[in-house]
Formats: structure tokens, sequence, C-alpha cells
């Protein structure tokens, strides 16, 4: 318990390791790895920065000095100034060409790059794991028939695993959009105050390749390829990056919502349960009640990212020409939390849809009160063939059906469409005949075919990412 307020997001709900991308301890290391990866580069390409020099940078990477950094941003009101005066104090031989020729973004922008990689790899292995989950359990269930729905009105019937399967293609579109991005990442690299690159060609004595060739060494010693960096920017990456990498939350926790909206109408129904817990409460005044809670909670996180997304495409639009700073303290907030909240997401649809409880009886009742009803054209036309009249027999069943319809909403009464057809000697129709036109199977489709093929569609993107299975989840609460 503290007197300060503490995030949800990191006190309940996200995983230590996408807390520990965006921590200060990987944030400020990475800056000084930056640091490293520049004067290293220099270094190579003639400029005077000696071995000892880097070696000294190296030996305090992981080693940040905070309270030094805390006192001289109180004194500069500058971030990184302060964090390159606090790295040289503890490095004074190499305390002059730390951060030479460079400009605050160029550790700022190129971390933000290497956090949102890093946490989008997180993403994907929860996203891997979610499809994984949800697969196991559209293969179980695909031959289960449940009334389907359209409105939220009674529709053509399907079954639990092919609705499973509208689940899965959300979230394979989601892997897609995420493989995209991350495969379109680039570092800003080093382009100094407007992007120009003029203090390093100052540096380099007006040696245009070895500017270039400086963000090649820095790109490739930070674990990106020597073509990932944008070929132009201001000072900054374009912030539409941002918007890019926040519309693949998005769009994650878009699907999750509807999953978990999914559960909790199925859950209204008793079709399907969420996981619950011996000792779980589910209200603290009524004892019986089983809300489906975690899957509220998904609703309630997704809901945030999805509001959230519209901070960067806000933020890209309000750029003022090479930079301003309207930005900073935006991204600083937006950018993690909505990782957070999206790890926090996948977790809970992970464990709802590995626990899922499904109940085939009740799915049952709830069609076979339906089923009548959709029954009567198969009726109709059963009885056409045996000889009987279309036009007449298509009004005996009309003023039955009314008849049926009035005595369930006024009376409150049971479904007796089928005995009224059965009872009324116009239709000529044996109670066999009527028991296999009413068959659940009949009238569900091609639901459990298309499950299997689609199945085969995932199984083989699962393959491809078989080395992120079995990641470990917790809920906490």
């Amino acid at each position: 318990m503290s007197n300060r307020y503490e995030n949800p997001l990191c006190g309940r709900y996200a995983s230590a390791e996408t807390q520990h991308i965006f921590s200060d301890d990987n944030k400020f290391s990475t800056w000084r790895r930056l640091w490293v990866a520049l004067a290293e580069s220099q270094r190579e390409l003639g400029l005077e920065i000696s071995e000892g020099q880097i070696n000294e940078m190296k030996a305090f990477v992981n080693d940040i000095n905070y309270e030094t950094a805390a006192r001289f941003e109180a004194e500069t009101r500058h971030d990184v100034m302060a964090h390159i005066r606090a790295y040289g104090e503890q490095c004074p031989s190499a305390k002059p060409i730390i951060h030479l020729g460079a400009t605050s973004c160029y550790v700022g922008d190129n971390t933000d790059i290497i956090q949102q990689r890093a946490a989008l790899l997180v993403i994907k292995k929860l996203l891997v794991n979610a499809v994984s989950k949800l697969s196991d359990f559209a293969e179980k269930h695909k031959s289960v028939p449940c009334l389907a729905y359209t409105h939220f009105q009674a529709a053509q019937p399907t079954t639990v695993g092919k609705r499973a399967a509208l689940w899965l293609q959300d979230l394979l579109s989601d892997l897609e959009q995420l493989e995209f991005t991350i495969g379109k990442l680039k570092l800003l690299g080093c382009k100094g105050t407007t992007g120009t690159g003029a203090s390093f060609l100052a540096l380099f004595d007006g040696d245009h390749e070895k500017v270039k060739l400086l963000e090649r060494k820095i790109a490739e010693k930070m674990g990106f390829g020597a073509d990932k960096i944008y070929s132009v920017s201001g000072q900054t990456y374009s912030r539409k990056v941002d918007f890019y990498v926040m519309s693949v939350l998005s769009g994650i926790a878009q699907s999750a919502y509807k999953f978990s909206n999914d559960v909790r109408l199925t859950s209204h129904m008793k079709e399907i349960d969420e996981p619950f817990e011996a000792g779980q409460v589910g209200s603290s005044a009524m004892a019986y009640k089983r809300n489906p809670m975690r899957s509220e909670r998904i609703a309630s996180l997704s809901r945030y990212v999805t509001v959230a997304a519209l901070n960067p495409a806000l933020t890209a639009s309000a750029q003022w020409l090479e930079r301003t700073l309207d930005d900073s303290a935006n991204r600083r907030i937006v950018v993690p939390e909505a990782f957070l909240a999206v790890d926090a997401i996948l977790s809970l649809y992970i464990n709802v849809a590995g626990g899922l409880t499904v109940y085939p009886k009740v799915a049952e009742r709830r069609l076979n009160e339906e089923l009548p009803f959709m029954a009567t054209e198969n009726i109709l036309m059963r009885c056409v063939k045996k000889g009987g009249d279309r036009q007449f027999l298509h009004e005996r069943i009309r003023v039955h059906s009314v008849e049926t319809a009035k005595k369930i909403k006024l009376d409150g009464g049971e479904n007796d469409l089928i005995e009224r057809v059965l009872n009324d000697r116009a239709f000529d129709i044996t109670r066999d005949e009527m028991d296999e036109l009413l068959k659940a199977e009949l009238f569900t489709g091609r639901a459990k075919e298309q499950t299997e093929e689609f199945l085969t569609e995932v199984r083989a993107v699962l393959k491809d990412n078989e080395g992120l299975l079995g990641a470990d989840v917790k809920i906490t609460v």
C-alpha cells in the first residue's frame, strides 16, 4: 500500500515482462547502449575516440546513477542532458565524446522504437497462445449445435466451434497486421537537430558516405538491419509510426472485446461459463452469482486501448514542421500503457479461452425452443412431396405458427408447434418423419466442415510460430 497513486496496469494486470520493457532501467540502459553504439561507430569511422573511453562507457551501461541524473534534471529541466551529465560523472575520460553530434531524439526516438519492437514481440507471443487455446476449443466443440443470432434474435443454428472460428479469424487478422508492422519498424538513426545530418557531416569533414555508414553501423549494433533506418526525417521519426503500432494494439483490443461480449452473452444464457475458482466470489451481496468478471475486464481494458489509439493520430497530425514537443508527455503515457493493457487483455483471453465450460444440454434446449419455427419449410417440402397442396399447407402452418407464438409470448407457454402439426391431419406426417426433420445437424449447414477447414489454416500458422507456444500467463485478480 502507498500514499501515492500507482498505475493499476502495473499493480494488477500486466506481466512483469512488458513492465520491464517500459521500465526506467531498460529505457536508460538503452540510451547508454545507443551512446556506446554511436561512439564505437564514430571510432570505427576515424574519429579520435579511444577504446578505453568506450570500455569505460560500457562498464556503466546498466549502472544508472538516478540520484545524480535527478539532480541535473532539476537544474537543466532536460532529461537527456541530465543523463548525459550523470553518465559523464561515471565516465570522466569518455565525458567529452558522449552524445557527440547527436540530438536528444537520437536516444529518445531510437529507444522508443526499440521498446515498441520488443513489446510487439511479447504481444505476438501472447496472441499466438490465445490463437492456440481458442483453436483447441473450436476443435473440441466443432460439432456441438447451438442457436445462432443476428441482431441478438434467433437465427439459423450454428455450432459452438464455428462461433469460436469467428473469434479466431479476428485474431489471425490481428497477427497478420502485427507481423507486418514489426517488419516495417525502423530506427530514426542519427540525423541531428532538423534531420539533415549537418552536425555529423561536420564531424566527418564533409564525407557524406561516412555519415550514411554511421547510421548503418548503429542500426546493426542495436539489433536492426543496416537498411532499417528511415531515409528522411525531421528531428524525430514520423509520429505516424506510433499510430500504426497503436492501430495494431487497437485491433487486438477490438477482437478481444468482441470475444468477451460473446462470452458474456452466452454466459447469461447459461450455455458457456468462463473459469470460476472454487473460492471465487461473484457478488458481495448475491452469493449465488457467477459474474463473468474476467470477460468484463477484457471489455473494460479493450475499451481503454481502443480510445487511446486516437492519441497518436492527433499527435501525428499536430507536429509542426521539423519538430514540436507537444507529443512528448502524451506519448510517454499513452504508448506504454496501451502495451501494458493489451498484455493484460491477451493474458485474460488465454486464461478464459483455455478454461471455457460449454453446456450442450442448455444449448440444445434453447435450440429446440426455436427449431420448430425453422423447420417449417422442411416440413412443408416433405408433405408436398407426399402429395400435399403447397399453398393450402403453407396457410395451415402459418396459422399454427401464429397461434404458437401467441401462446409463448402472451401465456409463457411451451413451443408446441410440432404437436399442432402432427395433430393436423392435413399434413400427413408421422412422428418418426418429424424427428428426422428436426435433427439439429440438418440446420447447421457446413458449420462443422467450415470449422475443420479453417482450423487447417490455423494449425499452419501455429506451426510457423511453435517456438512461441506455452506462454505461462498469471491472472492475479
